[in-house]
């Protein structure tokens, strides 16, 4: 498997834009916390989480190919580097139009967590401070309302999200805050706050 700085190396090497490597950070942090919730493998969860979109800038599938562009085009790197089945499986199914159904725990905390920080770091840019760190559920539930809002997040995802997990959604919102705060400097979600 490959390590986190590996990961990193290969998320940098295949994605210039700042604004997705930090995405993949906030997921990482997302997944990252709900593996040490769960006792799962926080490494193989961390590592998956980072690299789940590194192939999108390359091949960004407009279309929605469940075999070519992303994230099959990914995957097929991963797996010419010994990368597990199970962050394979993981990296497929998050995206539904792959047709690759979601089975484990790894597979639905990683799409429960990938709109959601996205949604999350929209919605922190959007506050006085631009910061996480006093972002709350409460803002977030009424900017999910807001239909014109980061109109590309799907809120159907988030709500799905939630419900794979069998988390009510106020909950897993609150605790992909709490992880994301903790990464709050690497995410540029400081914002005003020091």
């Amino acid at each position: 498997m490959l390590t986190r700085e590996e990961a990193w190396t290969l998320l940098c090497e295949y994605t210039q834009s700042e604004s997705l490597r930090k995405h993949a950070l906030a997921v990482e942090a997302c997944v990252r916390a709900y593996a040490r919730k769960n006792g799962a493998d926080e490494e193989l969860w961390g590592v998956t989480a980072l690299l789940h979109d590194f192939d999108y800038e390359k091949w960004p599938n407009d279309a929605h190919s469940p075999g070519q562009e992303h994230p099959a085009e990914g995957v097929k790197i991963l797996r010419a580097r010994g990368c597990p089945e199970e962050m394979a499986q993981a990296i497929l199914s998050h995206a539904d139009y792959t047709g690759v159904t979601r089975q484990s725990l790894l597979d639905h905390t990683l799409f429960a967590c990938d709109e959601l920080a996205g949604f999350l770091t929209a919605c922190s840019y959007v506050r006085p401070s631009k910061s996480i760190l006093d972002l709350e559920t409460s803002s977030v539930k009424k900017r999910m309302k807001d239909k014109a809002f980061a109109r590309n997040v799907s809120r159907d995802d988030i709500q799905k999200g939630a419900a794979e997990l069998a988390i009510p959604l106020d909950d897993h919102i609150s605790f992909c805050i709490a992880a994301m705060r903790e990464h709050a400097d690497a995410l540029g979600l400081r914002g005003s706050i020091v």
